[in-house]
């Protein structure tokens, strides 16, 4: 079987669209291990109400953490020079604003940039969409990182969401551990594979009709 990237490098791949000067949110899962590779410059926002936040706290610093720092993981995170602390409501306002980026994990996204993140039940919250709807249609760009298939090998990349929707059209850029493929007007276009891997693999793990780049290559970090 050929090896497909793991969640480190996912997170490691997403962080290079970023830029010195980026306001970006990280989601849960894999978008918060971006925050561990992104170039110097990049701050972030939390819905909770930080901007600017620091590195997170390794596990051996745990006794040391301040609790009123966490990242949307509930991760604690340390706080930096020129920190910001502000409430959910001017939170709110930065995310509808188009000025951020925001990088978040998917269930399934479609075609045509159709986003599903969100369940309807059984979790410890519930089900609930939280700050992802706002996210989805607020901000300038919005990045999906996710695995390319189910446990089961079924798509996560559809012609047809069939979860519940968070957002529609929303999508830029997907990056999974197969492929970084951008939503275009098009259609999806297939800019990198994972190393070891052809096009048409990863086609034959994707429902919608990929768009092949001239320049198509392998993923570099």
């Amino acid at each position: 079987m050929k090896q497909r990237l793991d969640r480190d490098v996912i997170g490691m791949r997403a962080a290079k669209e970023l830029r010195d000067g980026d306001c970006v949110n990280l989601g849960f899962g894999i978008p918060t291990l971006c925050a561990l590779y992104v170039p110097e410059g990049v701050r972030f926002q939390t819905e909770a109400g930080l901007l600017g936040y620091g590195r997170l706290v390794m596990a051996d610093e745990i006794e040391k953490a301040d609790w009123h720092y966490i990242d949307a993981s509930g991760r604690f995170c340390t706080p930096a020079p020129g920190m910001a602390i502000f409430d959910v409501v001017t939170s709110f306002a930065m995310i509808r604003s188009g000025r951020l980026i925001s990088i978040m994990g998917g269930f399934q996204v479609s075609g045509k940039g159709d986003l599903a993140n969100w369940n309807t039940g059984g979790d410890a919250l519930g089900g609930t969409i939280g700050g992802a709807m706002d996210l989805a249609v607020g901000s300038r760009m919005v990045i999906i990182t996710m695995d390319h298939t189910t446990k089961e090998g079924d798509y996560r990349i559809v012609k047809k969401c069939s979860y519940p929707l968070t957002a529609k059209e929303c999508v830029d850029l997907i990056v999974t551990d197969l492929a970084v493929i951008e939503v275009t007007p098009e259609g999806l276009l297939l800019k990198e594979v994972a190393p070891g891997w052809t096009a048409e693999e990863v086609q034959a793990l994707t429902e919608p009709k990929l768009i092949i780049a001239p320049d198509l290559k392998e993923i570099e970090l």
